[in-house]
């Protein structure tokens, strides 16, 4: 499979092909190719079975091409784990190397390379890595919003986007610190979050969509 077939179906599931339907503009967008690109591209998918259409709508993953996008996700977050561990980059460094090491790679070194690394479960940013057979463990975590004052939890997972991996560690957030809400201002305000040593960060309302944790009381 082409590089550009495995982005394109990437680009499905990361836009919710898996559960909804994604239209071709939001593949436009996504991908910053043309609209004739798209449908190009959703033909030759379609003729695999990679993916089903619906007229007018757009289109969603069969559970072939689900199996795919999770073996590529795996892939990449494989060698995020390595770039972080091994190489030292910082979280928001890591996905774009892996993206281009991600397609490079052969099923068998990817393997070497888990093993290698101790077969971890989860990237620099808390993202589950999928099983070999493409299938994902099941984790359970709460969006930072939905928590309350009081809520006292662990940093579990955070939106991969750049911007926002350095808004994060500008603000030295780090995945399995330790915080308890100490306050959330209304209409949208920050929350507060305390760390264990006392020290205070405020995490703007948007941020706290991008944050998932895990509830310790």
């Amino acid at each position: 499979m082409t590089p550009n077939k495995e982005d394109f179906i990437k680009a499905i599931h990361e836009l919710g092909g898996q559960d909804t339907v994604v239209t071709n503009k939001e593949l436009v967008r996504s991908l910053s190719i043309s609209a004739a690109s798209v449908t190009e591209m959703n033909n030759r998918l379609l003729k695999e079975e990679l993916i089903t259409h619906l007229p007018y709508q757009g289109v969603q993953l069969t559970e072939k091409g689900l199996l795919i996008a999770n073996q590529l996700i795996r892939k990449h977050r494989i060698w995020e784990v390595f770039l972080a561990e091994k190489l030292g980059y910082d979280w928001n460094e890591v996905h774009a190397d892996a993206d281009l090491l991600e397609h490079a790679s052969s099923d068998f070194l990817i393997e070497r390379l888990n093993i290698f690394l101790g077969e971890p479960t989860f990237d620099p940013h808390g993202g589950v890595i999928p099983n070999k057979d493409g299938t994902i463990p099941e984790i359970h975590s709460t969006p930072l919003i939905e928590c309350q004052t009081g809520d006292r939890f662990k940093i579990k997972e955070v939106d991969d986007q750049e911007d926002f991996l350095e808004y994060l560690l500008y603000k030295k957030v780090k995945l399995g610190k330790e915080y308890t809400i100490s306050d959330i201002e209304p209409y949208d305000g920050p929350f507060t979050l305390e760390a264990l040593n006392g020290e205070r960060t405020l995490i703007g309302h948007k941020a706290a969509f991008k944050i998932l944790v895990e509830l310790l009381n």
